[in-house]
């Protein structure tokens, strides 16, 4: 049996897909207030949230790495396990930030 077949549960992708973007959303905030600190970047003349909308839909994004790396891997359940709470969070930053974009009032 390959010994990457014990990775191929749903509960191992949905630690990964639940851990993974609220890591890389701590890091991407970290790197943005550097720079801003730094003055490389700036936030004026920008949308008020466009910092936290951008940051959290890369947040969202960075699961796509441990997405193609269990589809190489033809981990389909661990992949399966990714999925879910990828569509939650899309769906919690839609909430919060899309129907804005979009103009749709709720």
């Amino acid at each position: 049996m390959n010994p990457i077949l014990k990775y191929d549960k749903i509960l191992y992708g949905l630690l990964l897909g639940i851990v993974i973007p609220v890591i890389a959303y701590a890091i991407l905030l970290m790197i943005y207030d550097q720079l801003d600190a730094w003055d490389i970047l700036s936030g004026t003349g920008l949308a008020p949230n466009f910092r936290e909308r951008t940051i959290g839909l890369m947040a969202i994004l960075a699961n796509a790495i441990p997405m193609q790396m269990a589809n190489n891997r033809y981990l389909t359940n661990a992949m399966r396990g990714i999925i879910f709470p990828t569509l939650f969070y899309v769906c919690l930053w839609m909430y919060n930030y899309g129907f804005e974009l979009l103009g749709i009032n709720v």
